[in-house]
């Protein structure tokens, strides 16, 4: 009787450490350092959940699994979205992760964007809503009237950052979230003033500052810069912006604008239209929108590239000397292109 009680006490504690181990030690079978798997709406129930799970091989034993949830939760009560498990995750672990519904979070990190079509690519790549559909939100002034923008001002939105947000988050919560921010940043270090006080709404100083933020990314001369074009607003003169030729015509790489660009009927072209663009050409930084905020009171109405290619800028307060500068770097360029010209392979 001793030997069995002995025996049998043997087996309770193999059986007990066994089980410790399967519950307690690496309960995924996935080799991959993460894994995620997805819930559907409306299939919560016990056999749709042990699919999901045992299709992405998230665990090893999935009638262990069973046996656990059924103990400590409710099938019925999952809840829907997508779950994100570590490699080496333990059962009990993935268990009281789906009790809790803690569903996975993605990063969203916002930097420059130029066009729609960039931010449409960005929110594909790291949430469910596909490119279509958040372009065609994108173009709804419908869907925009309720964030105070429309198709024109919708990057006004954006203050460049990291946001994290469900896999499924709806576009009105992605937006809502954004426009959230975006208030929150305007009512911080006295912006609403500051915008005041250079006679600009918030959105017409992102639109300006956007275009600071393609000229240069020199921080002392984008000082300068906006000084040039509160100057020029101010005095009812044309921007006379290159980025916004090139964003009208949507070629970034240009290098040189000719003549026959400035030609272009888009609202964009700021040699053709006085006043600022209708909407951003750009999602400036936060540091690009207070550095318009806090533009120094100069005489500056010009500026050109300097002829060293430095990315520096000189800084002109009459035509005269402007155009003196202008002579200078227009020389310095033509030496270049003819130069990279005859370096090109012949064919």
């Amino acid at each position: 009787m001793k030997k069995a009680a002995t025996t049998l006490i043997l087996i309770l504690l193999l059986t007990a450490g066994y089980l410790g181990w399967v519950l307690i030690g690496s309960g995924t079978g996935f080799s991959e350092k993460m894994q995620s798997f997805e819930i559907p709406e409306g299939q919560t129930g016990k056999a749709s959940v042990l699919e999901a799970l045992e299709q992405k091989d998230i665990i090893k034993n999935a009638f262990v699994f069973s046996l656990l949830f059924s103990r400590i939760g409710n099938w019925n009560k999952i809840k829907p979205g997508r779950y994100e498990v570590k490699k080496g995750q333990s059962m009990i672990s993935i268990a009281r992760m789906l009790k809790n519904g803690s569903l996975a979070q993605y990063k969203l990190v916002i930097n420059k964007l130029r066009t729609k079509e960039d931010l449409a690519r960005l929110i594909s790549k790291n949430l469910a809503p596909d490119s279509l559909s958040v372009m065609q939100f994108l173009q709804s002034n419908d869907s925009l009237e309720r964030f105070g923008v429309d198709t024109s001002t919708v990057f006004t939105l954006i203050i460049p950052d990291t946001y994290t947000f469900y896999w499924k988050t709806p576009l009105s919560k992605i937006f809502q979230r954004l426009s959230d921010a975006k208030n929150a940043f305007w009512k911080k270090n006295e912006r609403l003033d500051k915008a005041q006080n250079i006679h600009l709404t918030p959105e017409q100083t992102y639109i300006l500052a956007s275009i600071v933020e393609e000229e240069t990314n020199y921080e002392s001369d984008k000082y300068k810069i906006a000084s040039v074009y509160l100057n020029r607003l101010h005095k009812s003169m044309a921007l006379q912006a290159c980025p916004t030729i090139k964003f009208a015509m949507k070629d970034f790489a240009l290098t040189r604008i000719y003549e026959k660009y400035l030609s272009n009927p888009s609202p964009y072209n700021t040699y053709k239209r006085k006043g600022l663009p209708p909407g951003p050409i750009c999602t400036p930084s936060a540091k690009t929108i207070d550095i318009v905020l806090g533009a120094p009171a100069t005489d500056y109405l010009f500026f050109v590239a300097k002829s060293d290619f430095s990315g520096y800028s000189h800084f002109s307060s009459n035509f005269a000397e402007h155009s003196q500068y202008a002579k200078e770097y227009q020389k310095a360029l033509d030496i270049y292109m003819a130069r990279k010209k005859q370096n090109e392979p012949q064919h």
